[in-house]
């Protein structure tokens, strides 16, 4: 189902934000995208985030953003002053001219750039701070499923209006069944007619019978009410109902094609087709539940 989740936490000078976004899929894609100090927490948080979206394509991005005015960035001195003399001396060597005005802007740019001039203090990730991120993306996971309880809300409340439209569409198959049966009936017996032969009718009875209970759809009728109950029943009281609802769904198509199968009647096959629109309609929607 899709979704979008955000949890925030401050710990120390450090803004710690964790993003979670979710698109349809039967399966759990999980791909996480966290900075490489917190490599540590990476397995907890995988089992955290899969607990709580159990299937989906999931990406989820921890960044972190320092607060404070000063930078853990330090200028080593001692490396500079011995830079820049090696760099004078080598430059007076050559034959430049280093006592020109432009020489001391040039030999910082240039000295500036070489290794260890500057060096960033590396600090370890404390226990606290693992915590602190978990945190963050706990309250991600919660407001993900907020979201997604909230579209989840109005998609059921689609799913099962489109179940109605099916039994409605069924139910007015009824009186069409009826006509078919007299106009399959009278269609024989016209076709005997034109034969001019003779005809035993008891016999004929008894196969006329046996042929129309071949087009009968009463069975495929009772079928599919229980199956759009069944399908009402899930919805309301399942948690995770999402691909119990999608079995649901193709045993409702199975009752639907056998009674387009059996139709031999035009008003009943434009039902059918309606009725197989609307199914469709709900296997798509389906995928987007969990």
């Amino acid at each position: 189902m899709t979704g979008f989740g955000k949890g925030e936490a401050l710990f120390g000078n450090k803004k710690i934000t964790v993003e979670i976004r979710s698109l349809n899929s039967k399966q759990l894609d999980l791909n996480l995208r966290l900075p490489g100090a917190y490599r540590q927490t990476e397995y907890e948080l995988r089992n955290l985030i899969s607990r709580a979206v159990q299937r989906g394509k999931v990406d989820v991005f921890v960044s972190v953003e320092s607060q404070a005015t000063e930078t853990s960035a330090r200028i080593d001195g001692e490396v500079l002053t011995a830079y820049a003399a090696q760099l004078r001396e080598a430059a007076e060597a050559a034959g430049l001219d280093t006592r020109s005005a432009g020489w001391d802007a040039a030999a910082l740019q240039c000295v500036m750039r070489l290794p260890d001039v500057v060096a960033t203090q590396s600090t370890a990730v404390t226990d606290d701070e693992c915590a602190v991120l978990v945190a963050a993306a706990r309250e991600a996971c919660d407001r993900l499923d907020a979201f997604r309880a909230q579209e989840g809300a109005t998609l059921i409340a689609d799913l099962l209006r489109r179940v109605d439209l099916i039994e409605s569409y069924k139910e007015q198959v009824v009186p069409f069944e009826q006509a078919r049966t007299e106009t399959v009936r009278a269609r024989i017996l016209d076709n005997l007619s034109k034969l001019r032969v003779d005809v035993d009718t008891n016999r004929l009875e008894q196969e006329m019978i046996f042929y129309l209970e071949k087009l009968d759809i009463t069975e495929e009728k009772v079928r599919l009410k229980n199956h759009c109950r069944y399908f009402r029943e899930v919805a309301a009281e399942e948690e995770g109902a999402g691909r119990k609802l999608g079995f649901i769904a193709q045993e409702m198509g199975r009752e639907i094609n056998t009674m387009g199968s059996k139709a031999n009647e035009t008003n009943i096959q434009i039902l059918v087709v309606k009725m197989k629109d609307e199914l469709e309609k709900i296997k798509e929607q389906v995928l987007n539940i969990l």
